[in-house]
């Protein structure tokens, strides 16, 4: 059973072992995760227009209200303070800035009473980044942007950490999701076709883990942790940041959780950025993780992509 650990002090090696072993960690709010939440905020209220954007939902129609997501959370993926606040956050909580990559950090949400559920505003069904694409070796970074419950946050399902799950992860190839699929979640509101993996068997979700933070709170777990969003009942928009890190040395020797049930092909670590100089992971190292990939796939995705 993973143990939750709540501020703990530990060197970055003790903390990358634990986390490979499937436990948790979380930590108060920070000062660079309170500027990266408050600059959040800024940008979700603007983009609003003087709405409450926790209770937005029940004044715009829906497809209104996917339109102001399809153009704050690319801008705010984009906005070059964003990667500032994430590398003064790292480097908070104890990560090498050397050694340490991360991917841009992403806005989610999660409406209230199913309003929303597809596309821009995914709800995701119980799942592991690493049926994705993601290496073993990464870390997920989670911090909420307003104050959350019980009832509209993530849930940790760990009887499923050292136990398969039947699943379509061979169907995923993270270069050919990246050419025929990312750019469109927008356009997917009432219903969301696109192929993603999912469990192909019946799931035991109980007993789970909610782990409720204020604002700014920080959860860290494994990518090969099995999670979902929590069906949203508390009758108020959620909206939350992740990120995701890997260590260089983990990615170049292979280390990380073990892998129980993964199967997909092509590789995130290409989006990753080092702290220091947000230079890319190095492709002799990406170029490992590439067995069994499409070949007519698009490797980094790039805002021109969705032109």
């Amino acid at each position: 059973m993973p143990v939750v650990y709540v501020d703990r002090e530990i060197s970055e090696a003790e903390r990358l072992k634990a986390l490979y072993s499937g436990d948790i960690f979380v930590y108060s709010p920070k000062p660079a995760a309170i500027k990266l939440v408050q600059h959040a905020r800024g940008m979700i209220e603007d983009a609003f227009n003087g709405m409450d954007p926790e209770r937005a939902q029940y004044e715009m129609p829906v497809e209104e209200f996917a339109a102001v997501l399809a153009k704050l959370k690319p801008a705010f993926i984009h906005h070059p303070d964003c990667k500032t606040f994430v590398s003064e956050l790292l480097q908070e909580l104890g990560c090498d800035p050397e050694k340490t990559h991360f991917d841009v950090p992403r806005m989610r949400s999660s409406t209230s009473d199913d309003y929303l559920t597809t596309g821009i505003a995914y709800a995701f069904h119980p799942h592991r980044d690493t049926w994705y694409s993601a290496p073993q070796c990464q870390l997920n970074w989670w911090l909420p942007i307003y104050p959350i419950t019980g009832d509209n946050g993530m849930a940790f399902h760990p009887k499923y950490w050292d136990k398969g799950v039947k699943n379509n992860s061979y169907d995923y190839d993270y270069y050919n999701w990246n050419a025929n699929n990312r750019a469109d979640a927008a356009k997917h509101i009432k219903t969301d076709t696109r192929v993603q993996p999912k469990p192909q068997e019946p799931m035991e979700l109980d007993p789970q883990i909610r782990i409720v933070s204020p604002p700014g709170g920080v959860t860290i777990f494994s990518g090969a942790q099995m999670h979902s969003s929590i069906p949203n009942a508390s009758g108020v928009t959620r909206y939350s940041i992740d990120f995701r890190t890997v260590n260089i040395d983990d990615a170049r020797n292979k280390r990380g959780a073990p892998n129980v049930d993964s199967s997909c092909t092509g590789t995130a670590l290409r989006d990753f950025l080092r702290v220091t100089d947000l230079t890319r992971v190095p492709d002799e190292i990406a170029d490992m993780y590439d067995e069994g990939a499409r070949a007519d796939g698009i490797k980094i995705f790039t805002p021109e992509d969705v032109a």
